[in-house]
Order: C-alpha cells, then structure tokens, then sequence
C-alpha cells in the first residue's frame, strides 16, 4: 500500500537525498551506487538528486547518473517530418493520466528480439504507487478505443523524468511524446530527461550533455528553497482537445 504523503514524507526524501553519494564523483557509464529499495521517497530523493534505477530481477537494484545526459528541452522539440505528416493526415487521440497502469505494462512487454525486461514486477508496483501519489504521469495515444501508444514518468517541480515509452501502431509514441512536450511547456517545466541518448530522442531535437551541466539544470528545476513545492502531487486526468489547442479535464 502507497503511504500518505505529507511532511513526514517530505523528510524522508530529504533524510533519502542525503544517503545517495554526490552523482558528479561516480562513473558516467556504470552504476554510482547500488542497493537499497523502491519506497516512494526513495524513488523521489534519486531522481532529485540526478539518479535513476536500472537493474534486472536478479540484481540488487543499481542507481544509474550518466555522464553525458540527454535531455530534451520543449523549446528544441522537433518531429521529423514524415512522422508530422503522418500525424497531421491520421492524428491519433491523446490523454493524460487516463490509464496509467495499462501504459506502464505495455512498456514492460519485451520488445522484439529480446528475451525479457528490465522493468519487472517490483519497478511496476513501485512506478504505480508513485502514480497513486500523483508523481509518476501517462501519456496516452488512442485509436478509437484502443490504447496504441503511451509513455510514463515522474514529474517534480519544472523537471519531468521519462522512463519508458511503447507504441502497437507506428507513430503512436512519437505523438504520446508530442502531447507530453505540449502539456509540460505549457506548465512551465524546463526539460525532459531522457537518460541516455538514442537516435530515436536526437531526432526530435533532444541533445547529450556534460552531467554536471545537467545537474546544474536539475538543481535550477528542483530548488531547495521549493522542495515543499516541487514535491507537490499533481492529480488530474486531461484529454487534449485538438481544434481549440487545450487540455481539458475528461468527463
């Protein structure tokens, strides 16, 4: 069961940053750290302080600080062009929040060629919890009713971490992350965290950083002095309204 969040909570994700070692001292293409568990907290203090978990079932859990970063600023989003024509002509329907743990098991199913997943049942049940706490958010793209394509990951203050994203139809993730950038840019929030650079990202515009610039980004998105803020839930299930250009909260 997902504890309450209030300021008890607040304090162990600080007593949890104060545990992870500083990421700008470890390894840019190994683990800084290993060990430890999913709690919420925890999850929320690793990504604050520039980490993310990546580790298969039979391994203790591995936190990952990549040195570069790649990061995606809604600023410098770009589709390439087939994929906006495609989208323009056969636009897929997109909403926010609306099925969650539908998204985040589809990303779990194993891609073609491989033979498993790093995201087993524990990140699952963690990533969903943090959902029920209004941390971890969806993008979902619809065909008629069918979910085709979506993406997950945590927001805190103006930063949003992307973790995963799945598509059953071509250029349904490409438009999940079109709305996901419209949604955040709208809201203030200053990048998108991609973890590590891949063709797929740096054709739409993200770039591979020096991690110490990303920490310094990460530090302006994440203030201290608004940590209270930053760690605020954000509960609400939109669905984009494509002729008038708003997100509206679904009926």
């Amino acid at each position: 069961m997902c504890p309450f969040f209030g300021e008890t909570m607040l304090d162990a994700i600080r007593l949890y940053a104060r545990q992870f070692p500083n990421p700008a001292d470890g390894p840019g293409d190994y683990p800084v750290c290993m060990g430890g568990g999913l709690e919420p907290e925890r999850l929320l203090a690793a990504y604050s302080c520039g980490f993310f978990p990546w580790y298969n079932a039979d391994e203790p859990i591995f936190w990952w600080s990549p040195d570069p970063r790649c990061l995606l600023l809604p600023s410098k989003f770009k589709l390439p062009s087939r994929s906006a024509r495609i989208l323009k002509k056969n636009p897929f329907r997109l909403s926010f929040d609306a099925a969650f743990s539908r998204v985040i098991e589809a990303c779990a199913m194993p891609r073609a060629g491989q033979e498993g997943t790093w995201l087993n049942t524990d990140m699952i049940s963690a990533y969903k919890c943090l959902h029920g706490l209004g941390f971890a958010h969806s993008v979902e793209a619809w065909a008629d009713e069918d979910l085709v394509g979506g993406l997950y990951g945590i927001w805190l203050g103006k930063a949003f971490f992307g973790e995963s994203m799945f598509h059953a139809r071509p250029e349904a993730s490409r438009a999940a992350l079109a709305g996901l950038v419209n949604y955040l840019a709208r809201n203030g929030c200053k990048f998108i965290d991609c973890q590590q650079a891949t063709p797929h990202m740096l054709k739409m515009g993200a770039e591979a950083i020096p991690r110490d610039n990303f920490l310094k980004m990460l530090g302006d998105a994440i203030e201290p002095a608004e940590q209270s803020t930053a760690f605020r839930a954000r509960r609400q299930s939109l669905v984009y309204m494509p002729e008038d250009d708003v997100w509206e909260a679904r009926s």
